[in-house]
């Protein structure tokens, strides 16, 4: 089991296929995503407990399975433990059926009600972006969406929480279809976070991802994932060379990025990928979009 490591001051990290960020100040425990299930959940619990630290509140940066699937848990020991999440991703937290809903653009069948989209659902409170005291704990909130429709980055002096507008060179290379809802807000998150590197705000020291290990390199870290997010763009360009639905994209792209989709929620996950990527080029006006036949087609411009 993982223990909780120190990354400055009173901010620790839980290394695990999520990451989960632990900040402390006084009696103030904010506890930064809780994972993807019980199993995360319990072993974060005891990571705090070697510590001697107990919770104070929860921050969900954002609203996917894997960032908030182990509030139950917690919620388990500490019934009255505050949660809190970006405005729009509070909803969904607390109505968790809503991420497979979107996903699938019906009520979705039992294959898409897994725990990887569909979490237990919490009491998730609304906050604002910007300078906040939670459970105690004084943050500063990074509005970046893209990933998701709403979604924060926490930063406490020189530790930058990236949350997944950011992520490291083994997921992006794992996962090249990397999910979004919006791509092109995406990548304008991802160079945004330059700019809490500057000297002139305090500078960052340490950038954690949400998914890969932390870094002392955050230009390196945004550059890269840019070139991925980039890759992407092609390559859905590419795929609608000539007239295509969004699901003979989703083939094509998948063939050319050498991605192989084996359940339905990878499909669902890899298809809204393509949409946004799509919707991008549409408003660059590199990609048009009809209906014809019956299908919705989208065409790139030469």
């Amino acid at each position: 089991m993982p223990d909780l490591l120190a990354l400055a001051p009173n901010v620790f990290l839980f290394p695990a296929a999520v990451n989960s960020l632990v900040f402390v100040q006084g009696s103030g425990v904010l506890v930064v995503d809780t994972g993807l299930d019980e199993q995360h959940a319990r072993k974060l619990l005891r990571g705090l407990e070697a510590q001697h630290l107990t919770p104070t509140a929860i921050l969900n940066t954002h609203s996917h399975a894997d960032h908030h699937g182990g509030n139950a848990a917690f919620l388990k020991r500490f019934p009255d433990l505050p949660i809190y999440a970006p405005p729009f991703e509070a909803a969904i937290i607390a109505n968790p059926l809503l991420e497979p809903f979107y996903l699938y653009g019906a009520h979705p069948p039992q294959a898409l009600q897994t725990k990887f989209l569909l979490a237990p659902a919490s009491p998730a409170q609304a906050v604002e972006s910007g300078l906040v005291t939670l459970g105690g704990v004084d943050v500063e909130l990074i509005e970046v969406p893209g990933h998701a429709s709403q979604m924060y980055a926490v930063r406490v002096g020189e530790v930058l929480y990236a949350a997944d507008a950011l992520f490291g060179l083994e997921a992006l290379s794992k996962h090249p279809l990397t999910f979004c809802v919006d791509s092109a807000a995406m990548k304008r998150s991802a160079q945004s976070l330059l700019s809490q590197g500057l000297p002139s705000l305090g500078g960052v020291r340490l950038t954690v991802p949400g998914h890969g290990q932390s870094t002392e390199e955050l230009p390196a870290l945004v550059a890269a994932n840019l070139s991925a997010f980039e890759r992407v763009t092609r390559a859905v360009h590419e795929a609608v060379t000539h007239a295509s639905t969004v699901d003979t994209a989703l083939t094509r792209v998948c063939d050319s990025l050498d991605v192989e989709m084996t359940n339905p929620g990878a499909v669902v996950l890899n298809r809204s990928v393509v949409s946004a990527h799509l919707a991008e080029l549409v408003g660059l006006g590199h990609v048009s979009m009809r209906v014809e036949g019956n299908q919705l087609l989208f065409t790139g411009q030469l």
